[in-house]
């Protein structure tokens, strides 16, 4: 019998998109530091295959990241799988697999200035605001 994949695998997927998404790397780069197609790293990264041990902490490697970024918020226990309520919300990880969020992101971040970044948020909060006032009409 074939086991499925379940939410946890497409979490922890997501997690490895938005990490390899956020540091530059194609799937066919990443695939080929695994030895896998990059059609495999796709299959992992969308939930559709199991990533193993092994292969995560490899992964990590790769990616220079601490093992438990993909487990972050993931809670245990047999009445209740899943993850906690303040696990990374899904808008985070559909804003870093789009090129301008990703691109946003990555330029905010070069911004030193703490006054800069806060007028920043500001201009975004006014122009969200101002959107949803538009919409609402």
């Amino acid at each position: 019998m074939k086991k499925s994949t379940g939410t946890i695998d497409k979490e922890i997927g997501s997690r490895v998109r938005m990490r390899r998404v956020s540091i530059g790397m194609s799937q066919e780069k990443l695939g080929d530091m695994l030895g896998l197609t990059f059609q495999q790293v796709q299959k992992y990264e969308k939930g559709m295959n199991r990533i193993s041990v092994a292969r995560l902490v490899d992964i990590a490697k790769i990616l220079n990241v601490e093992i438990d970024f993909f487990f972050d918020g993931i809670r245990s226990g047999k009445s209740d799988p899943g993850f906690s309520e303040d696990s990374t919300p899904t808008y985070v990880a559909d804003m870093m697999s789009t090129p301008e969020g990703l691109h946003l992101v990555r330029t905010f971040a070069s911004i030193k200035s703490p006054k800069v970044r806060k007028s920043i948020v500001q201009l975004v909060n006014a122009l969200a605001s101002q959107e949803e006032a538009e919409r609402s009409s």
